[in-house]
């Protein structure tokens, strides 16, 4: 394997096998297989835990914007006149007239599990048996971007739930990996990027977060931070009733450009010189941004204590020479790499990442590279 490559593209999910199929009546296709949780199964082998979002082939006509939708009874369509709708981008549509920004998904995302063999080089198996589709109203507009910290001999994977009710971080459990129990809603209305340290400090679980908010308050003007996303810790007892850490953690630096909004990317996992942790740094570029990949380092016994971060220089920048080969289904400007997996492969990590919303990527980056 080289140190760099796509493993799984949307060209590999087959929709037949969707859960869509069994009570859509409208043509789809998969916008993007990308932004995967990893993880390692009991067996030795790798998992992926794959978003994919599966778009209406016609997202409008002359008359009307559709949006996918999951109800109790199954999977429908609500049509918005397109007087109302700005369109512009491919997956979403701006609804005018309300007092908020509200949005309308023209795709709805659920989760594959794609085993790999030990070492990442190859796809084993891909379970459709065991792909996760909304089952309640508060993931009306589906699941997105998962995150799987194994934990004991338990694995406890988060998701972004979407829906007119709440934009919320949801948590499922599993014994194995690959047979999942939804725990319900964990944190509330848009806090994103929950990621959960692999492994217990001082008997309690913690967790990155990353809540948004339609303003923040300024910083002095000769500050060192800026206001805005930034990285935040919470601890809990059962990994369902969080307390957030009262102290700040990881925040935007006045003065870098790349990184000017955060969240967290992989579970932090624990190495001897402490926490090791992959985040997503954002630089204002166009429609959605630059994505790159930056990391930090905390203290074991004190994951609020910075050992080092390093925001400036990244480990991972987006890759346009790997999505050449598909560039026909690129819908976004080539400049995201979203770093959502680690595990530990002996000299290396093997990291997961989404390639322009489109793709899943692994990379191997030495562990020379974090000392």
């Amino acid at each position: 394997m080289t140190d760099d490559r796509l493993i799984l593209t949307p060209d590999d999910v087959d929709l037949a096998r969707s859960p869509l199929r069994a009570t859509l009546d409208a043509p789809t296709f998969v916008l993007g297989a990308f932004n995967p949780g990893l993880t390692r199964l009991a067996s030795g082998n790798l998992l992926l835990m794959v978003r994919v979002a599966e778009a209406l082939r016609e997202p409008s006509d002359d008359r009307h914007a559709f949006a996918l939708r999951w109800t109790p009874q199954g999977y429908v369509r609500h049509a918005f006149s397109r007087e109302t709708v700005d369109m512009r981008d491919p997956r979403q549509f701006d609804l005018h007239g309300g007092p908020y920004r509200t949005l309308g998904l023209t795709s709805l995302s659920w989760l594959l599990p794609v085993e790999l063999d030990a070492g990442g080089e190859r796809i084993l198996a891909i379970h459709y048996e065991h792909a996760i589709e909304p089952a309640a109203p508060f993931q009306q507009y589906g699941l997105e971007d998962p995150r799987i910290s194994r934990i004991g001999d338990r694995w406890y994977m988060t998701t972004c739930a979407v829906s007119a009710e709440r934009h919320a971080t949801t948590l499922h459990t599993s014994a194995d990996g690959l047979r999942w129990r939804l725990e319900g809603i964990v944190l509330d209305h848009q806090n994103k990027d929950m990621c959960l340290f692999e492994g217990l400090v001082d008997g309690r679980f913690h967790a990155l977060t990353r809540p948004l908010g339609e303003l923040y308050f300024a910083e002095p003007p000769d500050g060192a931070f800026l206001p805005g996303p930034s990285i935040n810790l919470a601890a809990s007892p059962d990994a369902l009733h969080w307390k957030p850490d009262d102290r700040a953690f990881i925040r935007p630096r006045r003065g870098n450009a790349r990184a000017r909004k955060l969240g967290g990317g992989t579970p932090p996992l624990l190495t001897p010189a402490g926490w090791l942790l992959l985040f997503h740094g954002v630089e204002v570029a166009g429609q959605v941004g630059t994505y790159r990949t930056f990391w930090a380092l905390t203290e074991r016994d004190d994951p609020a204590r910075l050992l080092h971060l390093e925001d400036e220089v990244p480990v991972l920048e987006a890759a346009p020479p790997l999505t050449a080969p598909i560039a026909d289904r690129m819908y976004l400007p080539s400049g995201v790499v979203f770093s959502s997996g680690m595990v530990d492969i002996g000299d290396h990590y093997l990291v997961a990442s989404g390639e322009g919303d489109l793709a899943c990527r692994l990379s191997r980056l030495p562990k020379s590279l974090f000392s």
